[in-house]
């Protein structure tokens, strides 16, 4: 049986997503939450739908496995929880058909990027929140963002160790909000593309917050985009605000179609629908 996990969690404590010698990934402690539950000998191994970088979090991760092993979803939801950390939780679980892919069959992936503005650093959002000491200009970001709509070469926005066969992504929406207003206010920048190259949203949110802060012009991410230079680009920027909202399927599959974030009264968080 193909069983498909919708998984959250908050990255800060973690070497990332993806299985290390440490350990301390959220690979690794999903793995032994599955293994412990199961009861098998063998370690289940499992695949996601888009690895996460140390510090980075997910209200959506989308998980798949195969197993011989009965039990109701809710079993395997309730049950893995019980082993795994605080800040790891198993949201659904769904058995699916032998050809879904958790990675494949996705037709798109969302970002949500949230950063503090504020004249002091985060303190109780230490760890969930990005942060700019300076004000934000809301309408030359909006201005910059509208620029890297479409389909272009990221290289500028690539980090030298990213393993995709292609720097060619399509970015269908970038979406900048503003909560509150004044010297202190939370920004949120909302990404959807086809795929993403490793640490290209957080080298874009270092460009988007350069021209926020008034040191460039709307502009000049053009330039940095026809460049295809990393050189060209803002200095990567922190991975603390930036929360992976999962993956897009096409309404076949029947996967949950919503999550929530950072900053609502609803759960963990306020509520996107996917």
């Amino acid at each position: 049986m193909r069983l498909a996990l919708g998984v959250r969690y908050q990255g800060r404590g973690y070497d990332g997503w993806q299985s290390q010698p440490s350990g301390r990934t959220v690979q690794d402690k999903l793995e032994a939450a599955l293994s412990a539950f199961a009861a098998t000998p063998a370690r289940i191994a499992i695949l996601c739908a888009g690895r996460t970088d140390a510090g980075v979090h997910a209200l959506m991760q989308v998980v798949h496995f195969d197993t011989r092993i009965e039990r109701a979803p809710f079993s395997w939801v309730r049950g893995t929880n019980r082993y795994l950390p605080a800040d790891i939780a198993v949201q659904w679980a769904l058995p699916m058909p032998e050809r879904f892919h958790c990675r494949n069959s996705a037709i798109g992936r969302r970002y949500l990027y949230v950063l503090s503005q504020s004249p002091v650093r985060p303190s109780l959002d230490a760890g969930r929140v990005g942060w700019s000491m300076q004000p934000l200009d809301g309408a030359a970001m909006r201005a910059a963002a509208a620029q890297l709509i479409g389909r272009h070469d990221f290289s500028s926005f690539r980090a030298a160790i990213c393993q995709a066969l292609s720097p060619v992504k399509t970015m269908r929406r970038i979406e900048i909000r503003q909560r509150g207003t004044g010297a202190r206010c939370r920004w949120e920048f909302e990404f959807e593309a086809d795929a993403f190259l490793h640490h290209m949203i957080r080298n874009i949110m270092g460009c988007l917050v350069r021209i926020g802060q008034g040191k460039a012009p709307p502009e000049w991410i053009s330039a940095v985009l026809a460049a295809r230079s990393r050189l060209a680009a803002a200095p990567t920027f922190a991975p603390d605000g930036l929360y992976f909202l999962g993956p897009l399927y096409e309404a076949h599959w029947g996967l949950p179609a919503e999550v929530s974030d950072p900053g609502s009264s609803a759960g963990d968080g306020l509520s996107i629908a996917g």
